[in-house]
């Protein structure tokens, strides 16, 4: 009974994306967005739950990675469609205009390519190459909820960090996991540093403050990332 425990919570986590994308196709994106955070919960203890229970296996890995595209690519995808779909663009858009909200789509693809890059890839144990795809969808769902209409009027924007965002799921920039090996400080800098810099912005900026963290996260991890590259060390 015990081995069916972490795959029936991811089965949960990708309900939960197919319900966030419901959600986002009404345009309801606080919905979708809290759904994602549901689904985020899920995706954190099925990994957890199938060590603790010794139970892991080849089936989960993939199940696991068929949720996370729901959760974390098809869902903040909707919510950017939706987005698109309801406001007007530029002028000089407007031969293209009903088709420019499919192309919040290609997050999608982008992020089953991330999640198939990281089955496949043994350097991310400790940490990740690339955007996590659950990042980037709390970034999407925060980002458009806590802007409110200001981000309406900025379709050019949107586009350009959907680009930035397929761009990043699949770099080669390392980016750091919250993993400890030790709890000290040395080693670990760039992690506390983020935890402690986390907390005011979700004071201030409330749920815009997710946005703002996951890109003060690739931030630090670009700057750890050079800061620890072997030519910095060797020089």
């Amino acid at each position: 009974m015990k081995k069916h425990i972490p795959n029936t919570i991811t089965c949960l986590n990708l309900i939960s994306g197919c319900i966030a994308t419901f959600w986002a196709f009404w345009g309801d994106y606080q919905l979708a967005l809290l759904f994602i955070v549901i689904g985020a919960v899920f995706d954190f203890f099925d990994g957890m739950t199938a060590r603790l229970l010794h139970v892991s296996s080849p089936i989960g890995k993939e199940l696991d990675s068929l949720a996370d595209d729901i959760t974390f690519g098809f869902a903040p995808s909707a919510i950017v469609f939706s987005l698109l779909n309801g406001i007007p663009g530029p002028a000089w858009m407007e031969p293209i205009a009903p088709y420019v909200p499919f192309f919040a789509f290609i997050m999608a693809a982008f992020s089953a390519l991330r999640l198939a890059k990281f089955n496949l890839d043994e350097r991310q144990a400790m940490g990740f190459i690339g955007l996590p795809t659950p990042a980037n969808a709390l970034f999407w769902g925060a980002l458009i909820v806590g802007s409110g209409e200001w981000l309406q009027h900025h379709v050019v924007l949107i586009l350009w960090l959907v680009v930035m965002s397929c761009y990043l799921l699949v770099s080669e920039i390392p980016m750091f996991a919250l993993k400890f090996k030790t709890w000290g400080w040395k080693g670990n800098e760039v992690k506390y540093i983020f935890i402690i810099t986390c907390i005011p912005q979700l004071i201030l900026l409330g749920v815009s403050g997710l946005a703002t963290i996951i890109a003060w996260y690739v931030i630090l991890s670009l700057v750890n990332a050079r800061h620890t590259s072997p030519s910095k060390s060797q020089s």
